[in-house]
């Protein structure tokens, strides 16, 4: 026993002895941003700056899982898992019997964003050979725009794709294909569309790599992208693909038709607007090194295109989750082409990789001393002491419509609105976008909470609905009603 003490304490010191400047960089700084991106989003939550979309669903979700309940998330008017198959949520159910904190997904998110470092950093130590050259890789990941937006834009599963891709393109090009197998059902189980990058990962692994394991991976993953949309999806909304007003001429048949009988008017959709500045700022912060040897860049053909002829323009804004998924393929794609110029030149284009890095964070993202800001309310402000003690007289399973920047606060109860839900329909069932009728069950709301003097819609909607409700509550910001008849 004694000796094996010996040689375990061995073991680690000698683990601890390799530990270098390089490896102590790259930690801290992905430790730091971390935590600064946790502490900056939970703050930004309890200062009121969340709503229902896109935090509030998710959390009533995955709290109705941890009490043993169907997911179906009132806030939306549809199942968890038939708004998008995001079965990546599933591992954070026993979180939920732990921590009762509404800022836990945030904090989550900022950890599983920062750990992409980690396979970054093994992915450019495997291919430069080079600590130093590793640490700015990791210093590129972490400074990408897209990277932080996310973490800034409420919550959103998409985020796991950072660290999964990441993982997966080290595990490839390392021949690590117990690591890619794992690393390719997680990614799967993000979101349906995650199929088209895994696709075209299996293309490059069939070509550069191995030949049955890369056809696998296509077959897999078409089979498993059919599954979830065609019987997941299908089966909880009727309908394979709830997205198809995002399609341009028409849906998925006008835009077939559209490709092959006009392909100049596709051509012009996919240039047109912001499109080609969105291409520049995903590639901009990695110098453009990708262009040198664009193949690993190009497994994001299939996910950008999507992205590109989307009409939801959203999808073509690095500001929003979309993007997320990027930016390991281009700082990994970045690296693995600097790993195949001379050796020579290597220092000076990982280099000139950290320096667009950081004259690029500085201009787009909105981290601690860069140029651009982010605001919001301090936690401590009068509102949201008002809020939290307006939220305190709605007894715990009461049905609920309240404003939206309190309904991420109280969306772990089994019925909760975002007013003007279930009065009006806005953002809600599975066709998100029809048209403003009054839900059958809108009788049965008990409470309402409001701002003291809603303006705009807010006061339209309240005035039709205000005569079947009494005042229990109000302070100087916000009014509690409760239902009299």
């Amino acid at each position: 026993m004694a000796v094996d003490l010996r040689e375990t304490l061995a073991a680690v010191h000698r683990r601890w002895s390799q530990v270098t400047v390089w490896h102590t960089a790259a930690f801290c700084s992905s430790l730091l941003y971390g935590m600064w991106l946790a502490l900056r989003t939970t703050r930004s939550h309890f200062g009121l700056g969340t709503s229902a979309y896109d935090f509030g669903l998710y959390d009533q979700g995955v709290w109705l899982l941890s009490q043993g309940k169907a997911p179906f998330v009132t806030l939306m008017g549809r199942n968890l898992f038939g708004d998008h198959t995001s079965f990546i949520l599933l591992p954070l159910v026993p979180l939920y019997w732990l921590f009762g904190s509404t800022g836990l997904l945030f904090v989550v998110q900022a950890a599983v964003l920062a750990s992409g470092a980690l396979p970054i950093w093994k992915l450019s130590k495997h291919l430069l050979g080079s600590q130093p050259m590793s640490c700015a890789a990791v210093l590129a990941y972490l400074l990408h725009p897209a990277l932080t937006y996310t973490g800034l834009e409420n919550f959103h599963p998409d985020a796991a794709l950072a660290p999964l891709i990441a993982w997966v393109l080290y595990a490839a090009v390392s021949y690590r294909w117990m690591q890619y197998a794992m690393a390719v059902v997680l990614i799967l189980m993000v979101k349906e569309d995650t199929a088209l990058f895994v696709m075209s990962l299996g293309a490059w692994v069939t070509i550069r790599r191995d030949r049955r394991i890369g056809l696998l991976t296509i077959a897999l993953s078409a089979w498993i992208g059919f599954l979830l949309l065609f019987v997941v999806m299908r089966g909880i909304v009727g309908v394979p693909y709830r997205n198809e007003w995002r399609l341009p001429f028409g849906g998925f048949g006008g835009l077939l038709r559209t490709t092959f009988t006009r392909p100049d008017k596709v051509l012009r959709h996919l240039v047109g607007g912001e499109r080609p500045w969105y291409v520049v700022q995903l590639l901009a912060p990695a110098g453009f090194l990708v262009l040198l040897r664009p193949e690993v860049v190009l497994l994001g053909t299939l996910p950008l295109a999507s992205n590109l002829v989307s009409t939801f323009w959203y999808q073509h804004q690095i500001e929003y989750h979309y993007a997320v998924q990027f930016v390991p393929i281009v700082v990994g794609g970045s690296v693995y082409a600097v790993s195949r110029v001379a050796t020579h030149l290597r220092t000076w284009l990982v280099s000139a990789l950290l320096a667009c890095s950081v004259v690029c964070a500085a201009m787009w993202t909105p981290l601690p001393f860069m140029r651009v800001e982010y605001p919001s309310w301090s936690p401590s402000h009068p509102a949201v002491t008002a809020a939290h003690d307006a939220m305190d007289q709605i007894p715990a399973d009461a049905v609920v419509s309240a404003f939206h920047t309190l309904t991420a606060h109280m969306a772990r109860r089994e019925r909760i609105y975002a007013f003007p839900v279930p009065f009006r329909r806005v953002l809600y069932g599975p066709n998100v976008f029809a048209k403003g009728d009054r839900l059958p069950f809108a009788d049965e709301v008990q409470y309402v909470v409001l701002p003291r003097n809603p303006e705009g819609e807010t006061a339209s909607d309240w005035s039709l609905e205000s005569g079947a409700f009494d005042v229990v509550y109000g302070n100087d910001w916000w009014t509690v009603y409760r239902r009299v008849r």
